[in-house]
């Protein structure tokens, strides 16, 4: 099938998609001729696109055309979908034709039925941060597609180093496979503590400084985060996510629901990680950690409404640690009813 539909805000993995199809599809002779990257900004960009793919190719090889940022899957004119239903079926096989979006395709839409039917559809979302053994399995894989093999516990380091950066995943593991080449041994934690980042914070991380009621740590983390341009709705999605999963375990564990159960409802992906979540847990009380799920929705809409971000993750963390410092904040963001 010569059409492809990309979608998702994972803009890293998603150019390494196409990057791989460029290899398969052109001819390094000839691929200055027969790649084109055409920026969709109306439906004349579009038409280009759509005729650049019934082009037959130049030399040897295949052709690759590549329609970035299209709406096509968000609104579609009656016009440009029957240029679509006209063309898709018509691409000749020594021509691929890649579109690529960030939003998830409307399935409404007479143009997304089509895509499903005449395309490949792959989604390129990055993993929730707190989807550790997601982010594992995908930190495996890499690590497997550049021949760098790694203990379970430098894997590990390496997964709380970079989170769900995939750029960052990719350049610390070229940087690792320089360091391990013609070494036949894994890498140990040792060797990633030490050419790896490891001292980068993570919205994890700042989960956990709130968890043990400390400010000063939270904060600390908070101003790393903010350096490194982390979006601040980012941060409280994951804060959210983390501290959803806390309360799920606890509750549920109070109840006597069974492993299983409570790692279906908790979404879990790993059953074993169950103890270690509960040790986490063991020490909070139930009505702390329902009461941070209100407080972390106030921030997030305190956020959207254009509120500084330092500043309001500042005052929310300092509110959020005193659930479980004890101490009362002094300067608490209005709760959502």
């Amino acid at each position: 099938m010569p059409t492809y539909l990309f979608w998702g805000e994972d803009e890293f993995s998603l150019q390494k998609a196409v990057d791989k199809l460029r290899q398969m599809v052109l001819d390094p002779d000839w691929g200055q001729f027969n790649f084109d990257k055409i920026l969709d900004t109306g439906g004349e960009a579009t038409i280009s696109a759509l005729n650049q793919a019934m082009t037959p190719p130049f030399g040897a090889g295949g052709r690759l055309v590549w329609l970035a940022d299209t709406q096509l899957c968000q609104q579609c004119p009656e016009a440009l979908l029957t240029e679509l239903e006209r063309t898709l079926p018509a691409i000749a096989p020594t021509s691929t034709l890649v579109l690529s979006a960030r939003q998830k395709p409307d399935k409404r839409l007479k143009s997304t039925k089509l895509l499903e039917k005449q395309a490949q559809i792959q989604e390129f979302s990055p993993i929730s941060p707190w989807k550790t053994e997601e982010l594992t399995k995908q930190a495996a894989q890499v690590s497997q597609t550049l021949g760098v093999k790694l203990t379970p516990a430098a894997l590990e380091l390496l997964v709380e180093a970079v989170g769900n950066n995939t750029r960052q995943l990719w350049m610390e593991l070229e940087k690792l496979q320089l360091f391990a080449k013609n070494n036949p041994k894994p890498l140990d934690e040792a060797v990633v503590s030490l050419l790896v980042n490891a001292t980068t914070q993570t919205s994890l991380q700042l989960a956990a400084a709130i968890r043990s009621g400390n400010p000063s740590r939270a904060l600390q983390i908070l101003a790393q985060l903010i350096e490194r341009n982390e979006p601040a709705l980012k941060i409280v999605a994951t804060l959210v996510g983390q501290f959803r999963t806390w309360t799920l375990v606890k509750l549920l564990a109070a109840s006597g629901e069974k492993d299983e159960q409570i790692a279906a409802i908790a979404e879990v992906g790993n059953p074993k990680r169950l103890y270690f979540l509960r040790k986490e847990v063991n020490s909070l009380g139930s009505e702390q950690l329902l009461a941070t799920l209100p407080r972390l929705l106030a921030l997030e809409l305190s956020l959207k409404q254009g509120g500084d971000p330092l500043a309001t993750l500042e005052i929310g963390l300092i509110d959020l640690c005193s659930l479980f410092s004890g101490i009362k904040s002094q300067q608490a963001l209005p709760r959502c009813r």
